[in-house]
């Protein structure tokens, strides 16, 4: 017998255990408010990043290079479906960007898309401490796992807040830091708007986010999926459909301009054929990591 407890407390010390992080004393709502302030405070002083998407949607799969800018980021196509583009593709994708850099209008476009786009992501970060109800459900490869289910007294007036509280599922906080790491959700009912005459959310849709520490204070986006099935105005019925991987992520000097984030892509670039009437530049295929 003591032969048998000294193997034991050899094989304690010899194989420790692995760490899991403690519970917080706090309440899990208290964490995701902090959470949430900390994505909110850092992402306003953020860095800027190269790095390449790929977008899968029913009709293929695109890789796209984008390079963050103060005016949104700039992307450029480089592979449809598993291959280069061809001249013409090439050409289109060219006198697109030239455009851009060119038309103040596209310009104004662009960056009008960033900023809803931005402001839309503070929204939904901003309902996440008083829009559902929280319990912690263990930890997880550094993360403190959270369980989530819509908060009954929390008034969800706006489309965007009644689709987004009808969610149900898990949050994934990074343990040192207090930042949002993982993200999943799921509709447990039907969302009806206007008594189902205006539309339905259809139960069953979900989503998932994950995010991945690039830099001491920076998270970035690695996969997203979007999968939802919508009914508007008694009639048409489709499906959003939304999955995205990224990676390469590489820092780029902060307050760069359309004009250089265009240079950027170029730099690896390859030539283009001129296409009248089209003016055409070389191009930049990117090569995924």
């Amino acid at each position: 017998m003591r032969v048998q407890l000294l193997i034991a407390g050899f094989l304690a010390v010899a194989v420790p255990l692995p760490a899991y992080p403690q519970v917080p004393s706090v309440p899990a709502g208290q964490l995701v408010r902090e959470v949430v302030y900390n994505e909110l405070n850092d992402h306003a002083s953020h860095g800027y990043w190269r790095y390449w998407v790929e977008k899968k949607t029913q009709s293929g799969t695109r890789v796209e290079e984008q390079v963050e800018t103060t005016e949104g980021p700039v992307a450029r196509l480089s592979e449809n479906n598993g291959r280069p583009l061809n001249l013409t593709a090439r050409q289109l994708e060219q006198a697109r960007l030239e455009r851009l850099l060119h038309s103040p209008q596209e310009q104004a476009r662009h960056v009008q898309e960033y900023t809803e786009d931005e402001n839309r992501i503070g929204r939904i970060l901003a309902l996440l401490p008083d829009a559902f109800l929280y319990a912690y459900d263990g930890a997880e490869n550094g993360c403190f796992r959270l369980r989530f289910q819509p908060n009954p007294d929390y008034p969800a007036r706006s489309i965007e807040a009644r689709v987004f509280h009808a969610m149900s599922g898990e949050i994934w906080i990074d343990s040192r830091v207090k930042r949002l790491a993982r993200l999943e959700g799921r509709v447990a009912e039907n969302v009806d708007f206007g008594f189902g005459i205006l539309g339905r959310l259809y139960k069953g849709g979900w989503f998932k986010l994950v995010r991945t520490q690039v830099s001491p204070t920076d998270w970035k986006t690695a996969q997203l999926e979007v999968h939802m099935s919508i009914r508007a105005l008694l009639v048409k019925t489709f499906a959003r459909e939304t999955s995205e991987t990224r990676g390469g992520f590489e820092p780029v000097p902060s307050g760069m301009t359309l004009a250089q984030a265009m240079r950027l892509l170029d730099q690896s670039a390859v030539a283009v054929p001129a296409a009248a009437p089209l003016p055409v530049t070389p191009l930049a295929i990117a090569e995924r990591p």
